[in-house]
């Protein structure tokens, strides 16, 4: 299992918030890069990155800042956050960029989700937010009509290969990663899958681990020190 230590980008600045409200935003360091160095020293191999201003306004606004973190670390990064577009698409892939994640446009607009997969393959993943059991979108500030697990079986029929899932129930509230939604998703379909949203402790880690993800992102347990990174990045090994 990789282990993917979270960048979310705001102004330029790593920031995190709780269960994907704006207004309960903390920052956590004014010099993104530095962070994908310490990354870097305690054995990660990916990053994911998250433009949360793009994420509502389906622009790039930290798109610089992303390119940075990729420069100076040198590791497997992929960014999501406002990609509704080809052009936002090829924009980050050209810059260096190893997958983009298609959040809201992967619900909203099929056309493009199937042209971004059938020209990029592997290097397009979607982004499953989920609350009360639905899809949702715009920056989590809206909650679809559509099933989450009908939602990750069409997105298996049309070709994705990884899917980042978060519970929003448990992003940022440090009480635990919702370990029976990613047994079921494991059992359920045949993709690459990445729990998102509460790994607050190395237990989490492990539990992730024995059931065979393919990933697990963590946020704000390491910018508060609740999961030494370089020990998680050794359990998910």
């Amino acid at each position: 299992m990789f282990i993917f230590p979270a960048i979310d980008l705001y102004e330029g600045k790593a920031v995190r918030l709780l269960r994907g409200d704006y207004a309960q935003m903390t920052v956590y360091s004014d010099d993104p890069p530095s962070l994908a160095a310490d990354f870097v020293r305690a054995g990660a191999s990916h990053i994911h990155l998250v433009d949360l201003e793009g994420a509502k306004s389906g622009t790039t606004p930290n798109f610089d800042t992303v390119c940075a973190v990729k420069a100076q670390s040198g590791l497997f990064c992929e960014i999501g956050g406002g990609v509704r577009s080809m052009e936002v698409v090829e924009r980050y892939l050209a810059a260096g960029l190893d997958r983009v994640i298609l959040g809201t446009a992967a619900l909203t607009d099929e056309a493009f989700l199937r042209e971004a997969v059938g020209k990029y393959g592997e290097q397009i993943a979607v982004g499953v937010d989920i609350r009360d059991g639905f899809v949702a979108i715009r920056g989590w500030t809206e909650r679809s009509e559509t099933d989450a697990f009908a939602f990750c079986q069409k997105m298996q029929d049309l070709g994705v290969k990884t899917l980042i899932c978060t519970d929003i129930s448990k992003d940022g509230a440090m009480q635990g990663t919702n370990r029976q939604l990613y047994q079921e998703l494991t059992s359920r379909f045949a993709l690459q899958i990445v729990a998102s949203g509460g790994v607050s402790s190395m237990e989490d880690v492990a539990a992730l681990e024995e059931l065979h993800l393919y990933g697990a992102i963590i946020g704000k347990a390491y910018y508060t020190g609740a999961v030494d990174l370089r020990k998680a990045v050794e359990v998910a090994e």
